[in-house]
């Protein structure tokens, strides 16, 4: 066997080798993509239900609570960027990270200072890389978070934006992260969480158009009080699934177009191989075929 034979032999072992791993990686993406998807689809219509419930209380009470009243004059803005912990997910974590950088700007335009709140090593790395700081961090469960965690960082971002930035808090909370809507496409999304958006119908309710009035029992502000904290809360869990579910279909698209790059390559490598091959056995037929032409002539 020729060197240059045995180099595409090797190249194309080589090949093989990242095939098996990237086939490996694309079946197990395809397998918990399946039940992410299923944990979106159960926790969405709650999202949905709880968001009209608040923005309801938020649109017909004559209340000004914490979570609903906008600033005078705001100065920080705090932004929740959902990413990855690890890569191989084409460009998942960058388009997260990417849109974040274009808020950014929005917001020190606008005259604020940005907060930024991580989730995913994607994003720890980002920020460290190039010595930026950031208030906080939570990490290591990506593709299957827990509702625990969407508690803990809720719990964190409300007391932040209810200390207000004088006691070094924040006036809003923006939350950056990857709206799942099939296999194909996966959108980032950029929500303000804090103060409250009402981003369901908030039309006159009245007998006479056909929407019920409401009633607060005990009371408004105590409504408010047990209710946005839950909502905010199953924004950050319904988001955090939703970003596990594009992260894996991500991963599944990348490694799959890896493992049909991968197929591709060995084909070439054995057709080259293979020329390689055929060019050795033709020059030794020439010198074959010299040597016996000299021989004869010799004699």
């Amino acid at each position: 066997m020729g060197a240059q034979q045995r180099e595409y032999r090797q190249r194309s072992r080589s090949v093989q080798s990242t095939k098996k791993i990237t086939r490996a990686m694309e079946l197990i993406a395809a397998s918990r993509v399946v039940k992410a998807r299923q944990r979106v689809a159960e926790t969405t219509p709650y999202a949905r239900a709880i968001t009209r419930a608040a923005s309801a209380v938020a649109t017909h009470a004559d209340v000004d609570h914490p979570l609903t009243t906008k600033r005078e004059q705001p100065r920080r803005a705090g932004v929740l960027v959902i990413t990855s912990d690890r890569g191989l997910a084409g460009a998942y974590a960058a388009n997260v990270l990417k849109r974040s950088e274009q808020l950014r700007e929005l917001v020190e335009e606008s005259g604020m200072e940005y907060v930024p709140f991580l989730t995913g090593r994607k994003a720890e790395s980002y920020y460290s890389f190039r010595n930026r700081p950031f208030e906080d961090s939570w990490s290591g469960f990506s593709d299957s978070p827990t509702f625990d965690v969407a508690q803990e960082i809720s719990e964190r971002l409300i007391g932040e934006f209810t200390k207000g930035t004088d006691e070094g808090g924040v006036d809003e909370i923006h939350l950056v992260y990857t709206r799942f809507v099939n296999m194909v496409t996966q959108e980032v999304q950029v929500t303000r969480l804090l103060p409250l958006e009402v981003v369901e119908d908030a039309a006159p309710r009245t007998p006479e158009n056909g929407f019920p009035l409401y009633e607060f029992e005990p009371d408004a502000a105590e409504v408010l009080d047990a209710l946005l904290p839950r909502y905010i809360t199953s924004r950050i869990w319904n988001a955090l699934l939703q970003s596990a579910a594009s992260e894996l279909a991500a991963r599944q698209r990348a490694m799959k177009s890896a493992t049909d790059n991968a197929e591709e390559l060995i084909k070439t490598y054995t057709r080259l191989a293979n020329q390689a091959r055929q060019a050795e056995i033709t020059q030794e037929i020439s010198e074959i075929v010299g040597g016996a032409s000299a021989l004869a002539d010799a004699k």
